[in-house]
């Protein structure tokens, strides 16, 4: 006897709006088929809950109460200087700009002039020739996110770096909520790194000052990086209103190539970044790190998975958070090693300051070893600011809340210190910043 489960609200509201806007959403006739599969796959799966391992500590299906309106075309008019405002510390780096506003590439607004040795193409253009945007070699099985970002995604960016090519200044891919609507937006990345290239490649999701408060983002990258290849891969995750903010990340490694990833979040109410890294060529190094801040009610998620499929590998992570009030954060990160991958070398730890005594951390950190000859590890630990030090500080004519700033700040200063190009690690830090000044204010 089968005993058929009740959609919820926001379910019900996903896979009816899919028969309302399939006619409008970019793509060939193949890709068209892929969009049907993929929200069929999530019709049978259903938001993630708590029952699924994976997503123990974070039950999408209880938490997401409702799906917003599907933004399917952009009208909003905005200026170079919008996206200047919007992007905060992060406008002071010299990079290359690619602007998405409300889910669609916006080229008038970008900065993508003789850059050489990169081909970039908007996703949206590409599906109407092609459905390789929506394939991914690594993509995570039975994923009801990913489904749902394939079954609606508007636009993001193809990267087609050549093999050999160093860039002078980052890549950033910038994606602005703007305007009164709240919507749902789904965003797909393809990015390839070709062989002993070396690039920087930021995504910063930042929100126009007087957007709706309410918003949902469903966003994946596809990564592959060449042999002897090195990427520095940095995220911002930023806002200040009631959003959902759902990723992947796929990044396939090849031979020898050094991938440094790194993620920061703060002011997202829901947050999930998944991670799936996998070594297909020896000697390869992954660094993946990375910093979330969270206040009031924010729930934040960061879960990692890497696989050593390959011998003589090495991974290293390392999060670090800071909870105030009410927030929960959740770190997950797993290992799988190979019975063919010998001498993997794998560390991650996980660290966490609790400025108020209602926050909640939870660490699941995980090693699957099959080999036999392997250097693996990992951490975690939770803590309060250090009382004896506040008193120095204090003792020291620094009042108590700068003071609290400061102890904070070199806290997640750990982290953020992962990333190698100043500039972004000093936007990096400017960002949080501004956003422990607010948070421990109110302690």
């Amino acid at each position: 006897m089968s005993v058929a489960i009740m959609k919820t609200k926001a379910e019900q509201a996903f896979s009816d709006a899919y028969s309302q806007v399939a006619e409008q959403l970019p793509g060939s006739d193949d890709v068209r088929v892929l969009r049907k599969k993929a929200i069929g796959e999530f019709d049978a799966l259903g938001l993630p809950h708590r029952r699924i391992e994976e997503w123990k500590y974070t039950d999408l299906r209880n938490q997401l109460k409702e799906a917003l309106p599907v933004g399917i075309s952009d009208e909003t008019t905005l200026t170079i200087a919008d996206v200047i405002v919007a992007l905060g510390p992060f406008a002071h780096v010299d990079a290359h700009r690619a602007v998405i506003v409300n889910g669609r590439f916006r080229g008038e607004l970008s900065s993508l002039q003789d850059v050489s040795g990169v081909e970039v193409r908007s996703v949206a253009d590409a599906l109407g020739t092609t459905s390789e945007a929506l394939k991914s070699r690594s993509a995570p099985r039975d994923d009801a996110v990913l489904a749902l970002n394939t079954a609606y995604v508007t636009d993001g960016v193809m990267l087609d770096i050549a093999n050999g090519t160093t860039l002078q200044k980052p890549l950033m891919l910038v994606h602005l909520r703007a305007g009164k609507a709240a919507q749902f937006n789904a965003i797909r990345h393809v990015i390839s790194v070709g062989d002993e290239a070396d690039a920087s490649i930021i995504e910063a999701f930042v929100t126009l000052p007087g957007a709706a408060r309410d918003g949902q983002v469903n966003a994946a990258s596809d990564v592959t990086v060449g042999d002897g290849a090195t990427l520095h891969h940095v995220k911002l995750c930023s806002d200040t209103g009631a959003v959902t903010h759902l990723a992947n990340w796929m990044v396939n490694l090849g031979a020898s190539c050094t991938y440094r990833g790194f993620l920061q979040t703060q002011g997202v109410s829901l947050a999930r970044h998944q991670v799936l890294a996998t070594f297909n060529g020896e000697d390869a190094k992954l660094d993946l790190s990375g910093a979330f801040l969270g206040a009031d009610q924010d729930h934040i998620d960061m879960t990692v998975v890497v696989n050593h499929d390959v011998p003589g590998c090495e991974s290293r992570e390392l999060f670090k958070g800071v909870l105030q009030d009410r927030a929960r954060g959740v770190v997950q990160g797993k290992v799988v090693v190979q019975p063919i991958a010998q001498k993997t070398d794998g560390k991650q730890m996980a660290q966490v300051l609790m400025l108020s005594p209602d926050t909640e951390f939870d660490s699941k950190p995980e090693l699957e070893i099959y080999a036999d000859d392997v250097a693996c590890g990992h951490g975690s630990t939770v803590a309060e600011i250090d009382a004896d030090l506040l008193f120095y500080c204090r003792s020291r004519g620094i009042p108590d809340a700068m003071a609290r700033v400061l102890l904070t700040e070199s806290f997640i200063a750990e982290a953020i210190e992962q990333v190698e190009i100043e500039p972004i690690q000093d936007a990096l830090m400017a960002s949080a910043r501004e956003w422990l000044e607010t948070a421990t204010r109110r302690t």
